[in-house]
């Protein structure tokens, strides 16, 4: 299937590991030219190496404005096709564990930086009438997780603001979808596992397979599957859908409308 994203240019936060890793590497195999941004220069180079003259890369720390700014630099004279906004999330922590603190960087760290991306970009696609923006959030957007009070109460919140836009702006011919997804086998899910290691004084390869039996298909998700659904979502193809939080999460999320 020709997803028509050749030479389309797509910026992917959150580039040098997991699901941004993935979804980048996807977009250069479709021929497309991305801006890959993560805070590890040499994860990213080691990436740009993949498809030197499709890959430009951007080290630093997205949900920082000083990041921000380098971006908007560099994107200043060209047209953007699509924006992957994607970032690591806060620790793993029960309600009564948290201080205050937690709660005001899980707020920038999630929340912040992507409505200032989002109202930096957003015109500039708007006057070109196309666009794509696609958000990673999780599947605590529809059900909420143990010990991820940070991201369950945050990432609502970025599906409010997304659903929000989406409807504002959905005559200009740019789209906002989120994905959501469950356990993968990514980076991620290590500090899912090591916090019911702590709680339970079970070893890891038990909490491990403890958690495989809550997924109904009974395996982890792979970064790659999810990855074709989210070029997708970042092509032309997808223009009839915008404001959606879609679930890839095994079936856990038990919600009719999950």
């Amino acid at each position: 299937m020709d997803l028509k994203i050749r030479d389309q240019l797509f910026i992917v936060c959150g580039a040098s590991s997991g699901f941004g890793k993935a979804i980048a590497e996807a977009l250069t195999g479709e021929g497309s030219r991305i801006i890959a941004i993560a805070r590890n220069e040499d994860k990213l180079k080691d990436l740009q190496s993949g498809a030197p003259d499709r890959i430009r890369i951007l080290a630093g720390d997205i949900t920082q404005s000083n990041t921000r700014e380098k971006l908007l630099a560099m994107t200043r004279e060209e047209s953007i096709h699509g924006i992957l906004v994607n970032a690591g999330g806060p620790p793993a922590k029960t309600v009564m564990e948290t201080s205050m603190e937690d709660w005001d960087t899980a707020y920038r760290q999630i929340l912040r930086w992507k409505v200032e991306l989002t109202q930096s970009l957003a015109p500039k696609m708007m006057s070109a009438g196309y666009g794509r923006i696609l958000y990673i959030e999780s599947s605590s957007v529809k059900q909420p997780l143990e010990n991820l009070v940070l991201s369950n109460s945050f990432r609502v919140a970025v599906a409010g603001f997304v659903k929000t836009l989406s409807r504002e702006i959905a005559a200009s011919g740019v789209t906002l979808n989120i994905l959501a997804p469950g356990s993968h086998n990514t980076p991620s899910i290590e500090r899912v596992y090591q916090k019911k290691v702590e709680q339970t004084k079970m070893d890891r390869e038990a909490v491990r397979k403890q958690a495989l039996e809550q997924i109904p298909v009974g395996f982890l998700g792979d970064a790659a599957d999810l990855a074709s659904l989210a070029i997708w979502l970042l092509s032309p193809s997808s223009k009839y859908i915008t404001g959606q939080t879609i679930s890839v999460d095994g079936g856990q999320v038990r919600g009719i409308f999950g």
